[in-house]
């Protein structure tokens, strides 16, 4: 630790809802904003959607939009909308986020005086919201349960990796920080757990790197990625279960580096979910890398046998059941025509899209496989994503909602409220910050699932999203540990994991 620095006393976050090594929030309602991407601009919204966002069906997102929840520059949002340059877009979700670790967010150290924190994430909880993830981010975890109003995040760890983090909490010490990164003048240090009997030698990986799909954050090895350079040392190897502990020096810092780097040399991370899985890359897990020869073909997804449907809720084409009595759900001719070219999604062009490169025929099929995968480990949720068919329009409950500042007082992004017209009687009401409706939000209760008699599908009985199990708690980490970092403000380290040491009995169960 730095010297003159004392740690803080132990904080504790607040008692949360744990099961079985699980973190889990109860489901709420969210309202957020957003300025247009680039990669946005020209698009239907409906694409949009249904391109960045995977977790629910296609025809979901389509019934979301005519219930009204999206609004662009406070109008509501129809699915064939058009997004422009400038354009703010104003979205209400009732989210489901992903259970995390029970295991704490650790304050190794505060240093009052030079005003920033070093800290031990858990493996499963992203450094900042994306996705699905909101209150279970590292931002969010620091804000609400240890009361640091505003952090900077310099830089960052993958989900599932754990380890040390440096957090400035001011702006000048953040630049100067950033600065040190950017120079290469950091050191970091590493430890992983890899497959196989690694060289006992000491071993460099210079491959480039490239980032091929944004949804499921496939990084491979690329003549057209970024320079990238990983010094590797075996510390031991366990001969009982096949794997070797790694110290890793990542000389510079692209993303999934570690990870992919170890694959390409044949010894990848040993419980990496993604390149780490014979189904997704087959018997020689991707040493070597993959095929960079472009290729336009692509398929149509498909579910599994059990459930294939001519009424599928992945396909906008075909029209509902004669049994529906949703009026939202019935597509007028004009809609019919418009229709004619299916979307992206629909097609399986969706994949490549946000690629830098053309996609090889096998880097395609590596990220259907991924897809498939991820469908089946939720139980193929989209795919059952049905029940909202006999629902009247999708209702956000319990948001308190205010009308939105002009728009030259807009912040970029972050949490908003949507523009709704408030009854008479509240005319004279004060109206709420953004700040005291969101905390509102933290205190409302779900209501419990319910079950389809139809299909007997247990489903939320909010927003009709089909419920799946709970990850396994083993698959929420990976043997990857920042484990000490070397900065002008002194050297920092965090404890070996249990998972490195030499004898640690790995239960594969």
């Amino acid at each position: 630790m730095s010297d003159g620095a004392v740690p803080d006393e132990p904080r504790s976050p607040p008692s949360s809802q744990k099961d079985a090594g699980l973190k889990k929030l109860t489901p709420y309602w969210y309202p957020y904003t957003t300025m247009a991407k680039e990669r946005w601009l020209g698009r239907e919204i409906l694409e949009i959607v249904s391109t960045e966002f995977r977790d629910r069906s296609m025809e979901y997102y389509r019934y979301a939009l005519e219930s009204g929840v999206t609004t662009i520059n406070g109008k509501v949002a129809k699915p064939n909308t058009v997004v422009r340059n400038g354009d703010r877009i104003e979205n209400v979700v009732h989210r489901h986020e992903p259970p995390v670790t029970s295991t704490p967010v650790k304050i190794v150290l505060h240093d009052k005086k030079r005003d920033f924190l070093v800290i031990d994430k858990p493996g499963s909880i992203p450094v900042h919201a994306s996705g699905r993830y909101y209150r279970h981010s590292l931002v969010e975890i620091l804000r609400n349960e240890f009361g640091f109003p505003k952090i900077y995040t310099i830089n960052r760890l993958d989900r599932l990796t754990s380890g040390l983090m440096i957090v400035p909490l001011n702006a000048d010490l953040a630049r100067s920080l950033s600065g040190e990164f950017v120079n290469g003048l950091i050191r970091k240090e590493y430890i992983a757990r890899c497959k196989g009997e690694f060289p006992a030698e000491e071993t460099i990986c210079e491959e480039p790197l490239l980032t091929v799909d944004r949804q499921m954050g496939l990084n491979i090895v690329h003549p057209e990625g970024k320079p990238a350079k990983t010094i590797f040392n075996r510390l031991h190897y366990d001969s009982t279960t096949n794997t070797s502990v790694l110290h890793c020096r990542p000389m510079t810092g692209r993303s999934h580096q570690i990870r992919v780097h170890l694959q390409y040399l044949g010894h990848p991370i040993a419980n990496d979910p993604v390149y780490s899985e014979e189904r997704i890359w087959g018997v020689n897990l991707g040493k070597g890398g993959v095929d960079v020869i472009p290729c336009e073909h692509r398929a149509a997804p498909a579910p599994p046998a059990h459930l294939l449907s001519d009424n599928s809720p992945e396909a906008l084409n075909l029209k509902p059941s004669d049994d529906t009595d949703s009026p939202l759900l019935l597509t007028s001719e004009e809609e019919s025509n418009a229709r004619a070219k299916l979307l992206p999604r629909e097609t399986g062009h969706d994949i490549g899209m946000g690629s830098p490169v053309p996609l090889s025929s096998e880097a395609v099929e590596i990220i259907t496989k991924l897809r498939h995968m991820k469908d089946e480990d939720e139980d193929w949720s989209r795919w059952r994503d049905v029940v909202f068919r006999a629902k009247a329009s999708l209702t956000p409950k319990d948001i308190p909602r205010a009308p939105l500042p002009p728009q030259n007082k807009r912040k970029k992004g972050g949490p908003s409220l949507p523009q709704t017209p408030l009854p008479e009687d509240m005319s004279m009401t004060p109206q709420l910050t953004q700040g005291e409706a969101l905390a509102r939000l933290s205190q409302m209760e779900a209501p419990s699932p319910a079950v389809d008699t139809a299909t007997g599908t247990l489903y939320c009985s909010e927003c009709y999203l089909p419920l799946h199990p709970d990850p396994k708690p083993e698959r929420l980490y990976i043997f990857l540990h920042a484990l000490r970092y070397t900065t002008s403000l002194g050297c920092f380290e965090t404890d070996i994991p249990e998972w490195a040491a030499e004898g640690w009995k790995w239960d594969q169960a």
